[in-house]
């Protein structure tokens, strides 16, 4: 059951493609610390998104969600020709943390390079 007063999933979407930025802005913010809660609406919606900007908007907040829900999608996309979505979800796999999301990354030649030492 929903907190009152809290947004549906679908207002939030409809938010973040508002022609306002700032109505786009307050959605995307509003979900982003609740994307856990809403990772199956969220891989849906990615699912039968065709607007880049909400796109690569969906692959973050799947990304920030940590949930393993989210892995394949990100695998998906993390293989992707277009480098905004490439990014968006090698940044999701990358913050997933797992074992799997650490092996994909590794094997795809996706792994983040890191710090070197002075």
């Amino acid at each position: 059951m929903s907190k009152p007063h809290e947004p549906a999933f679908s207002d939030l979407l409809s938010m973040m493609r508002e022609g306002n930025p700032q109505v786009a802005e307050d959605g995307f913010h509003y979900l982003r610390p609740r994307a856990k809660e809403h990772i199956d609406e969220l891989l849906t919606a990615l699912g039968n998104e065709t607007n880049h900007a909400m796109q690569c908007w969906l692959l973050e907040l799947i990304g920030e969600a940590k949930s393993e829900k989210g892995l394949v999608a990100l695998c998906a996309y993390a293989k992707s020709q277009d480098d905004s979505l490439k990014s968006w979800a090698v940044q999701g796999l990358v913050k997933l943390n797992s074992r799997q999301s650490k092996t994909f990354l590794k094997e795809n030649g996706l792994a983040p390079l890191k710090a070197q030492k002075k």
